[in-house]
């Protein structure tokens, strides 16, 4: 699935007028990790909650795998009981997922609060790498999203001599909103670095049967008009 944010998960507990609760976890951790508190005034928005019992959580650099203090974001590790021993009949894939402490990588970028509140932010391997710093398409979706007139958003990466990649959301619309008015609304609410450089509206956003964002295929119909306008 993908991260539900601050913004839209207030917005449904506003909407269907209950309270709004996340949880984490993975198939490889049978399945549950993290849980937001039964006392609805402990829960924060858009926090996937508290480690369970028996389980330990850490936030590491992608880089250097060293752990990360409190609200940076990088890899979320997680070791506990509930950990599978590994995938059945392939070693490799076994090793690449959970290292010799025994900590699983979940491939799922993150950040921890003071009190232990876990956030989730993306996938490791959907970050727009621009100019040396890392985007999550996800965050700005959350944000595209907090538009009045935007219906559903996408994010993806778009090559860049100069940056390497820069972020280009796909939008659909369901009020009157021009481009720039989209871009300076992101643009107010992010970091410099983490701003819609490339905008797009289109009728529908592609989504798996389970409403996930299909990213690549996005990303792949911006490759093929690029060859497109090559042979042109």
């Amino acid at each position: 699935a993908a991260p539900l944010g601050e913004n839209l998960s207030n917005a449904c507990s506003t909407r269907l007028g209950c309270v709004v609760k996340q949880g984490y976890g993975l198939t490889e951790t049978s399945p549950v990790t993290h849980m937001c508190s039964e006392i609805p005034e402990e829960i924060k928005g858009g926090s996937i909650g508290q480690c369970i019992p028996n389980t330990e959580c850490k936030i590491v650099d992608l880089e250097t795998g060293a752990e990360l203090g409190t609200g940076h974001e990088g890899e979320l590790y997680i070791r506990g009981p509930q950990v599978m021993k590994g995938y059945l009949n392939q070693p490799e894939a076994t090793a690449q997922t959970i290292d010799d402490e025994g900590w699983l990588h979940t491939g799922d970028i993150g950040y921890a609060d003071e009190e232990g509140h876990f956030f989730i932010v993306d996938r490791a391997k959907e970050l727009i790498k621009y100019k040396g710093f890392q985007v999550a398409p996800a965050e700005l979706e959350a944000v595209l999203l907090a538009h009045p007139a935007i219906a559903d958003a996408a994010v993806i990466p778009f090559p860049d001599e100069e940056a390497g990649e820069i972020p280009k959301a796909f939008v659909v619309l369901k009020g009157e909103a021009g481009e720039q008015e989209i871009m300076d609304f992101v643009s107010e609410r992010v970091a410099p670095y983490k701003k819609i450089r490339r905008m797009e509206f289109i009728g529908q956003i592609p989504k798996s049967p389970s409403g996930k964002i299909l990213r690549r295929v996005l990303v792949q119909r911006e490759r093929e008009r690029k060859s497109t306008e090559n042979v042109s």
